[in-house]
């Protein structure tokens, strides 16, 4: 099924927008995943082909090139409407204006990944597990990029990776036994770059197993060739987390895609960024979970946006995380429920936030209210004797204390 960017929709179908405003371009030349990266619109002059833009959005990719710069798939770009600056996809890929202001709460490096970086390009901020930074560069630059510091070549820093060192330092340290890849996108990467990659990492014993960390399948879907699947499948135990955060970002060719890496025998993670004006809201999150679900696909973390220098135009409020997790989980298959986290501004890592269903806890019991608002009663274990209520109509001293 073949639409158009310009066609309002609630995202529930999966429908196909190539080759959309490349519609001169002869079929083999759009499925081929390099020719995708090398006809990204990065230019004023080639948005300005396509896009009615706003003055936020022109002033911003005039004064915004020195933070993140622009870089946007054609197979990506042909989601972005062309007389809407508040579009969901166009507001994660088109930078404002608001970008180069800085609120009291922005920070460079809010995880904290600078100062737990034992090696170039390694991060060890958790007891067994690393992440390791293989690249600086991803098929399209998300505006809120909690790295954009150092990825894209155009940030305040660059990423000298050490590939070596990052390589003895982990056959040394055999506490760890999870590596995540990520930068950057590492499927951006040759198939031969990256199996050496994987297969170094897999010839050190004690790492267990492998993890991808990218947004390449939905900015790129033509990346994922049954070559590619071949290849990642000889080094399992390899698992993979996407990044999709609108529902209209799963396409036909993403859901096809996902598709061919979980036949590969790849378990698939999804992990969104809360953002205002994108997700901030009940129903177009339960439609991505459920679309990510038909494409095999486990929603596992909605984060709280990091506090990256230039996105607050783009933060939507703690509180409305909250209640968007109360509005999934009893109300929609748990399989489909993400865990909401804040990442410790930092460095103090990913702290899961819940909304409140304990009400009240000591030696003796737990007092829980469910998703309807019903209160029940959990006897604390060791203490048999203690006389409780399994459910309570209502509990005035828990619920109002």
């Amino acid at each position: 099924m073949i639409t158009f960017a310009t066609e309002k929709g609630d995202g529930k179908a999966f429908v196909s927008h190539g080759p959309g405003y490349w519609s001169d371009v002869k079929l083999e030349l759009w499925n081929d995943w390099k020719w995708q990266l090398k006809n990204r619109v990065t230019s004023l002059a080639q948005l300005e082909q396509h896009v009615d833009l706003s003055e936020e959005e022109r002033s911003g990719v005039l004064l915004s090139g020195d933070k993140l710069a622009l870089a946007v798939t054609p197979h990506f770009f042909n989601l972005i409407p062309r007389d809407n600056p508040e579009d969901p996809i166009r507001r994660q890929v088109i930078p404002r204006i608001e970008e180069t202001g800085v609120s009291p709460y922005d920070m460079a490096d809010p995880c904290g990944e600078d100062s737990h970086m034992p090696v170039p390009g390694l991060v060890h901020r958790y007891p067994d597990r690393v992440l390791f930074l293989v690249t600086d560069r991803c098929a399209s630059y998300c505006r809120y990029c909690t790295r954009s510091r150092v990825v894209s070549g155009v940030g305040e820093q660059e990423l000298h990776t050490d590939f070596e060192e990052a390589f003895r330092y982990l056959e040394s340290h055999t506490e760890v036994r999870d590596v995540l890849l990520s930068g950057g996108d590492a499927l951006i990467f040759s198939d031969d770059k990256l199996e050496k990659l994987l297969s170094r990492l897999r010839a050190i014993p004690h790492i267990e197993f492998l993890r991808i960390g990218t947004r390449v399948p939905i900015f790129l879907p033509q990346r994922i060739t049954p070559e590619l699947c071949a290849m990642l499948r000889k080094y399992h135990p390899l698992w993979m987390s996407v990044h999709v955060n609108h529902p209209r970002e799963l396409t036909i060719e993403v859901k096809e895609a996902l598709e061919r890496l979980a036949n590969a025998g790849i378990p698939l993670g999804n992990q969104s960024v809360l953002l205002a004006g994108v997700n901030d809201d009940l129903e177009t999150m339960k439609t991505l979970v459920h679309k990510l679900l038909m494409c095999r696909v486990r929603p596992y973390y909605i984060y709280q946006c990091d506090l990256i220098n230039g996105s607050s135009h783009l933060r939507a409020s703690v509180a409305r995380g909250i209640e968007i997790i109360e509005g999934l989980r009893g109300h929609t298959t748990g399989y489909a429920v993400p865990q909401f986290v804040i990442e410790a501004p930092g460095g103090g890592g990913k702290v899961p936030i819940n909304p409140g269903y304990i009400l009240y806890h000591d030696n003796e019991k737990i007092v829980i209210r469910n998703y309807e608002g019903k209160i029940f009663e959990y006897p604390e274990t060791g203490n048999e004797n203690v006389q409780f209520a399994p459910q309570q109509e209502y509990h005035d001293e828990y619920l109002y204390s």
